[in-house]
């Protein structure tokens, strides 16, 4: 499409620009031309079209970790910016997280296993909340919200927040459990990993976190407009480009001695407490997400499917 082109040749230098700042000499991207121009644009064209201009529209954006969400919201965000002109502000949902004083005091009150963060019920779900009731206010206020630093476990000291001084016209949202819901009870017995078999035998952890996406979480969800999921083949994948992320975050600290980088031993114990939520996205996300983008085992978008209209 003509319109397509056109706005490949005003948004192209910005893009390319960006993913060089997310490779390593090691780890380049591949067919980063045609994933922004075949895929990336279209759905911009798409967003744009519902975007209501009055009011924010929330953009869901959901995938396995290590699947790619922070390239690709930035870059949805450079097209919408720089051809459709719209004022979009991007943010995940792990800058949300508990400060690790307060998972300190989860762990000790509920389970251990939720001093580790990632679940429903490690993330400050009332500023979540908070923020969408603000976003959406007539009166806009400028806004402070939390960036969480994954390298000390913690967040940024309150200088490194956004700062959103002006309403935006589009709110991209990302996150590994963005749009997850709730399993059955029946179905949380059956141990799925050695860590839920070891430390979990009497469920306490699993079924505070499925009360947390039965409740609030879905409360949450349910006032994104549309929900994007990067749907990768399987859960040992996302552990390989997990290792890879962690491998960048690694060269990008310059090895300070005092972060907290993971060993790989670190990394699959890590995602064990990810791994029920991810593999139920895997089985339901693709019959209730908007557009689903189908991911090959060499991190590329292989297919699009738009589901909602």
């Amino acid at each position: 499409m003509k319109q397509f082109s056109l706005c490949f040749g005003k948004v192209k230098k910005d893009c390319l620009k960006f993913i060089k700042s997310q490779e390593t000499k090691a780890d380049k991207f591949k067919n980063k031309e045609r994933m922004i121009k075949s895929f990336l644009i279209p759905l911009c064209f798409w967003i744009n079209k519902k975007a209501y201009k009055k009011r924010p529209y929330f953009v869901g954006l959901a995938g396995g970790q290590g699947t790619g969400k922070t390239t690709i919201s930035s870059l949805i965000r450079i097209i919408l910016t720089k051809y459709f002109k719209l004022n979009v502000f991007r943010i995940s949902i792990d800058d949300f997280y508990k400060t690790r004083k307060e998972r300190i005091n989860l762990s000790k009150r509920i389970h251990p296993i939720l001093l580790t963060r990632g679940v429903p019920g490690t993330h400050d779900i009332n500023m979540m909340l908070n923020f969408f009731r603000k976003s959406k206010s007539k009166k806009f206020k400028r806004l402070k919200l939390p960036t969480f630093n994954k390298a000390i476990d913690d967040r940024f000291n309150k200088k490194k927040w956004y700062d959103l001084k002006k309403r935006p016209d589009v709110i991209i949202f990302e996150g590994w459990c963005v749009g997850a819901k709730s399993e059955k009870n029946t179905t949380l017995k059956k141990t799925i990993n050695s860590m839920e078999k070891s430390k979990d035998q009497k469920q306490i952890w699993r079924k505070y976190v499925n009360q947390q996406l039965k409740s609030k979480y879905k409360n949450l969800y349910s006032q994104l407009h549309c929900l994007i999921y990067l749907r990768a083949k399987n859960f040992s994948l996302l552990q390989k480009w997990r290792l890879k992320q962690e491998r960048k975050l690694w060269i990008k600290s310059k090895l300070k001695s005092n972060l907290k980088i993971m060993s790989k031993g670190d990394v699959i114990n890590f995602m064990q407490t990810y791994q029920r939520i991810t593999q139920n996205m895997f089985k339901y996300m693709p019959k209730y997400a908007s557009i689903i983008l189908n991911l090959n085992t060499n991190h590329q978008i292989k297919t699009a499917v738009y589901r909602q209209k």
